[in-house]
């Protein structure tokens, strides 16, 4: 009868555990790869680790990284090239660990986009993610002689390969489209004025924040850091041996609340805010645009070309970017563009829709589909599209 040591389970367990989160991890952010990669131009960017050389490979670099996370949680629970998967493993943590800890440390990045949009973490609860995944990792070096082949070698070398090859073909097919599953706050369904509603608003407790406020003292040059209640009830204020740096002021959530799933959100039309007229028009298209200098030009003259007859069709059709007003003008007088163009931040832009440009469908400020810029073709109908879109919001 065969017998289980205890050090032969946990390694199981953690070979199982790790494997399967890899894979996991590696499959939501291939779901949506363009918006790791914007996490990770996030992390490149000169106020976070100031390597903006690396900007221009975010994306490959994006894809690249999910697919190798897939295939090593397969390995791992193949339990094949055990010497290079768990080196692998160990090189990815520290990387991740490393980002996670610098982005909570220095409170740099909000969200390390672990687990795409699907599953938004802190930056301690990632740091702390990944320090238990470490630790887990630490455990399969330690039992590395217990993690054997659970298939034979061909079928395993079939397994991989399967892997390898979806993975490549599923990242490259949300790239020239969109992702599969939504988990963003402008998913299909959503009514955007209504996910604007602020906490008091909807009759819920917001978060709480507090000030705290660096003094310095004139004589001993001693810094410390008092909280803005304890600054206005101890009357630090009135103490004339004491400095306020009013460059190290901050302020820090005390208290967990509800923050509305869209907020900042703006249609600004020539100077003029335009966001409660627009969002309750019958039938209006936004085509979403991130970067000028980034949009596919192709796909652009297509819609450009197509608002003409969009509008005499009752629709209205306004382009949101984050370029500047010069770019703007080139664009819209280059491609002969009908539409209106509205100001918008970048990230609320990247976040509406992938697409660059993108199309989304909307009915009275609620959303009813996403569509890539490749999706848009002569043919293509924003009635018809509405209709199936609203459709199977109800199913």
């Amino acid at each position: 009868m065969k017998t289980f040591s205890f050090a032969s389970v946990a390694t199981q367990l953690a070979r199982l555990l790790v494997g399967a989160l890899f894979v996991f991890s590696g499959v939501i952010k291939l779901n949506d790869p363009v918006g790791f990669g914007y996490k990770l131009e996030e992390y490149f960017s000169e106020s976070v680790l100031n390597l903006p050389f690396l900007e221009p490979f975010a994306l490959f670099l994006a894809v690249f990284l999910v697919v190798l996370e897939v295939l090593l949680g397969v390995a791992l629970l193949l339990g094949v090239f055990r010497k290079w998967t768990l080196l692998l493993l160990a090189l990815m943590m520290g990387f991740f660990t490393f980002l996670t800890f610098y982005s909570a440390y220095f409170n740099k990045v909000t969200d390390c986009g672990c687990f795409g949009d699907a599953i938004p973490l802190t930056p301690w609860e990632s740091f702390t993610k990944d320090v238990v995944l470490s630790v887990l990792i630490a455990l399969l070096y330690w039992g590395k002689s217990f993690i054997q082949p659970v298939l034979p070698s061909k079928v395993s070398g079939v397994v991989l390969s399967a892997s390898l090859i979806s993975s490549l073909f599923f990242g490259y097919w949300v790239l020239h489209h969109l992702p599969v599953w939504d988990f963003r706050a402008y998913k299909p369904g959503t009514v955007v004025e209504e996910s604007m509603k602020s906490a008091e608003e909807l009759g819920l407790q917001g978060p709480v924040y507090e000030t705290y406020y660096t003094l310095k003292n004139m004589k001993s040059g001693e810094e410390m850091e008092v909280s803005g209640t304890r600054y206005t009830q101890e009357k630090w204020y009135e103490k004339t041996d004491w400095e306020l740096q009013a460059d190290k002021i901050r302020q820090a959530k005390i208290q967990e609340g509800y923050v509305p799933p869209i907020h900042d959100f703006s249609l600004v039309v020539d100077g003029e805010d335009r966001t409660a007229s627009l969002l309750s028009e019958e039938k209006v298209i936004w085509v979403t645009l991130y970067r000028l200098d980034r949009s596919d030009a192709d796909n652009f003259k297509r819609i450009a070309d197509a608002a003409w007859a969009w509008e005499k069709q009752g629709w209205t059709v306004v382009a949101l970017t984050s370029s500047s007003p010069e770019e703007i003008d080139e664009w819209a007088h280059q491609y002969n563009a009908p539409f209106a163009w509205a100001a918008m931040d970048g990230t609320t832009v990247k976040t509406i829709n992938r697409g660059n440009p993108g199309i989304t469908l909307l009915q009275k400020g609620k959303i009813a589909v996403h569509l890539h810029g490749n999706d848009i073709t002569p043919s293509w109908n924003p009635d018809s599209a509405l209709a199936e879109g609203l459709q199977a919001l109800t199913k």
